[in-house]
């Protein structure tokens, strides 16, 4: 496989911003997006397009911090439209197709930043879709963390309130809310 050279000498690599639902990962990442654009950095945002739950087409976080970003339906059309960037960004990565460990890895090392954002565990406290595999091609992680909503502490789990629907169901407080370990394992 042909690997173009490094965009200006420059060197990737591959950020994952993880954790529970409302821990400040989607605000995270748009910090850091516009951290590089203030640094006159060509960046390009993807997300998936099931993702409409605030916009269609931006990514906006819980407290409605927003970046325009591209939807694309599979992690592949991120490869065919990254031409040209130094930074790339990528929220809900949980929900991308198994090719994208390996689109962040070329990305990378074509001398792009990947900066990617996603849950690291679905409902019931499993790993979720590709976010372990980006983990473990990681450079840099950060873990973050919500409040229990039962007991205050760290929360690390995000706990469904109904058992309606399969893996993926989109929603928000009305549907989840973060839970340390001992209060998600309580159930209620």
């Amino acid at each position: 496989m042909f690997i173009e050279p490094h965009i200006n000498g420059r060197r990737g690599w591959i950020e994952v911003i993880s954790g529970s639902m409302f821990s400040g990962k989607t605000e995270e990442l748009i910090r850091r997006l516009k951290r590089a654009r203030i640094a006159n950095l060509k960046v390009e945002i993807f997300k998936p397009a099931i993702d409409i739950r605030y916009n269609v087409q931006n990514i906006v976080s819980h407290d409605y911090t927003q970046i325009v970003s591209t939807p694309v339906d599979n992690s592949q059309t991120i490869l065919l439209m990254a031409s040209d960037v130094e930074v790339i960004g990528i929220d809900e990565a949980q929900f991308f197709d198994d090719q994208l460990p390996e689109v962040c890895d070329q990305l990378a090392l074509k001398g792009i930043r990947v900066i990617v954002a996603g849950l690291d565990m679905d409902y019931t406290g499993k790993p979720f879709g590709q976010i372990p595999n980006l983990l473990a091609k990681a450079d840099y992680i950060t873990k973050l963390h919500a409040i229990c909503v039962r007991c205050g502490n760290i929360a690390n789990y995000s706990y469904r309130k109904s058992a309606d629907g399969g893996q993926i169901l989109l929603g928000e407080k009305e549907m989840y809310e973060p839970r340390c370990r001992q209060c998600f394992q309580e159930k209620n």
